[in-house]
């Protein structure tokens, strides 16, 4: 699958590498703010190893459509903000481009615009798209619907320096319907990102625990879902909607057979 990235930052970097490494993808460009980098390749300016030849552009280099033109591709993943979809949604959508935005928050106006693109082409959108913390939600919310009667704790650490709420803090919060004044914050040294939900039963408890050890976990969220979405129809997605066959095994596991010939996370080593 041809890939174009949008977005190069701490986590655009740690994706590409990723990207570049995988069997699945091939990184065919990166579109990024400043013109700093430009025309250098991806993997010579990460010091990979790569048959890609994908090259960093600036934003105002091309239009989309005439990036699209040159350098068509068939997926494009986001990493960069909200004002992100200004610059390409449009132009992806109407050429069938599958739209991977993993902008961690919408105004609700951009984020009905990202949804009205999804009756062009497959669009999906996750907060926060590595798979430990999605199954951690998917469990959680399982979880919640088998013993509503629990107590409900929601604990995240993150680096002493980071001075709001954790973004996906809240996304589980709202997901298990609990205010956002009982997340308990701890700040310490440099904890890239632990998240943990307790549940206290009468006689036991439960800890559901998510920690980041580095951000190329992103890039793996982004290969399953890149493998999950393409043979999908039109329509908007989340990492909810891919994850949730596979916690059906008994019913699903013939199905998901038939449609993966090697375990998702080979895709992403040679």
């Amino acid at each position: 699958m041809r890939v174009g990235l949008i977005g190069f930052g701490k986590t655009g970097r740690a994706v590409a590498s990723v990207l570049l490494d995988s069997e699945l993808t091939q990184l065919q460009w990166v579109i990024r703010q400043s013109s700093l980098l430009e025309h250098r390749t991806v993997s010579e300016y990460l010091g990979q190893k790569s048959g890609d030849l994908g090259k960093i552009y600036s934003k105002t280099e091309f239009t989309a459509a005439e990036l699209l033109d040159q350098f068509p591709v068939d997926v494009i993943v986001d990493f960069s903000g909200e004002t992100g979809l200004d610059y390409y949604a449009q132009e992806a959508a109407q050429r069938g481009v599958i739209i991977i935005s993993a902008v961690s928050q919408y105004q609700p106006e951009n984020l009905a615009k990202l949804k009205q693109l999804a009756s062009q082409t497959v669009v999906m959108h996750s907060p926060n798209i590595t798979i430990g913390i999605n199954f951690l939600m998917i469990s959680a919310k399982i979880l919640k619907t088998i013993a509503p009667y629990t107590d409900i704790e929601i604990i995240e650490e993150h680096f002493k320096m980071k001075p709001e709420v954790s973004g996906t803090a809240k996304v589980i919060a709202k997901q298990l319907e609990l205010p956002e004044s009982q997340i308990k914050t701890i700040r310490a040294g440099g904890i890239i990102g632990t998240h943990e939900i307790l549940f206290g039963f009468p006689f036991q408890t439960v800890r559901l625990k998510h920690e980041s050890i580095s951000r190329e976990a992103f890039g793996s969220g982004i290969l399953f879902a890149v493998k999950q979405l393409q043979n999908k129809s039109k329509g908007f997605y989340s990492m909810e909607d891919l994850m949730l066959p596979f916690f059906h095994l008994k019913d699903e596991e013939e199905e998901l057979a038939k449609t993966q010939t090697k375990p998702w996370w080979k895709f992403w080593a040679n």
